[in-house]
């Protein structure tokens, strides 16, 4: 098969031997995978899956890993073991996770372990217990896009807002927006979106129900919650998913917020950050870090995705193939292409 892969630090495009579906597993060919700022992490620092304790990563330079986590593909085998839920030719994607003999021995992240291949390739192997068929309701783009949008709809449940208030989203890339989706799924108003991008705060308002949009540069967004909270004659504290991971972010708004907030952090902080817990004791916040999505996340979602409550692709901004993949990766590097960007492996699909 094709696949991109990573090796000493450097991404090729070239042929390897297809992956061997073992025991209680799939094997599929990729209809659609989706690039994440997880691939980019995962390239850029090395030492998170060199020092994983874990397990569930593993960056070794003298081997190759194929990135890639976010699809959904065609069953063309089953490995020993594996029942008839899932006959050849099934629509199937999956949580991110390949469970070593059948879970006993741990798990690892596809797409972040040499043993684990991942989806910007021509075939995936997935475990067959956490696989679900897809029917024809949703497209293949709009199903890669599950994983993604788990991830709002795991920090937005977190959050249990209560009636009166106001959520505040910082940065409407791709886990932004899946937040703003989960917001309004549950009928969530007035919902803030904060970008330095135009088109990004566009796309929140217009595509995925945020209500106001904010440009940083010009204003605070905990400012805007404010008048807002006072145009409506409310009283709480604000609920802040923090969705971009920029150094010092936290700490900003930390400093910033009124008593009580509570703060999501979703961004992801690969370089690490440091806080003032003075300062967040005075403020009296809630930091929530990471821990999803949960199951009931993930497979919440898909069924969004499938009986069309969500329709993810909105986000989509590009459609690349297995070759444009290290230059579509660079752009997500540099926050300089579309929300999400999607490869089709195998070519366009039908």
């Amino acid at each position: 098969m094709r696949a991109v892969v990573l090796r000493e630090g450097a991404l090729t495009v070239r042929e390897l031997a297809d992956p061997v579906p073992g025991p209680g597993e799939l094997l599929l060919r990729v209809l659609s995978t989706a690039i994440c700022a997880s691939d980019v992490h995962f390239m850029d620092h090395p030492e998170l899956g060199l020092n994983d304790p874990t397990g569930r990563s593993l960056y070794d330079p003298g081997q190759d890993v194929v990135l890639g986590h976010e699809f959904v593909g065609e069953v063309i085998g089953r490995g020993p073991g594996c029942t008839d839920q899932f006959p050849v030719g099934t629509r199937v994607t999956s949580i991110p996770i390949r469970l070593i003999n059948g879970g006993a021995d741990g798990a690892h992240i596809i797409g972040q372990h040499p043993d684990s291949p991942g989806s910007f390739a021509e075939r995936v192997v997935v475990s067959e217990s956490i696989a679900r068929g897809v029917g024809p309701g949703a497209s293949d783009d709009a199903v890669a896009l599950t994983d993604a949008f788990a991830v709002g709809e795991f920090y937005v449940r977190s959050a249990r807002l209560e009636p009166g208030e106001i959520p505040i989203v910082i940065g409407a890339g791709a886990i932004g927006l899946s937040a703003v989706a989960a917001l309004s799924r549950r009928g969530t108003e007035p919902v803030i979106v904060s970008d330095y991008q135009a088109d990004r705060r566009v796309l929140a308002c217009k595509e995925f129900g945020a209500h106001v949009g904010v440009d940083p540069a010009e204003r605070s967004p905990i400012e805007v919650w404010r008048e807002l909270r006072a145009e409506r004659n409310l009283w709480g504290p604000a609920v802040v998913f923090e969705c971009v991971g920029a150094s010092g972010l936290i700490q900003k708004i930390v400093e910033e917020s009124d008593m009580g907030t509570r703060i999501y952090c979703a961004g992801g902080w690969y370089t690490g950050d440091t806080l003032d817990i003075t300062t967040a004791t005075r403020q009296g916040v809630t930091l929530q870090f990471g821990g999803g999505p949960w199951p009931q996340d993930w497979y919440g979602t898909l069924d969004a995705i499938v009986s069309a409550e969500l329709d993810p692709t909105p986000s989509i901004g590009m459609v690349v193939s297995l070759d444009e993949v290290p230059d579509a990766l660079n752009l997500s590097r540099r926050s300089a292409g579309p929300a999400r960007i999607i490869v089709h492996p195998n070519g366009d699909n039908a």
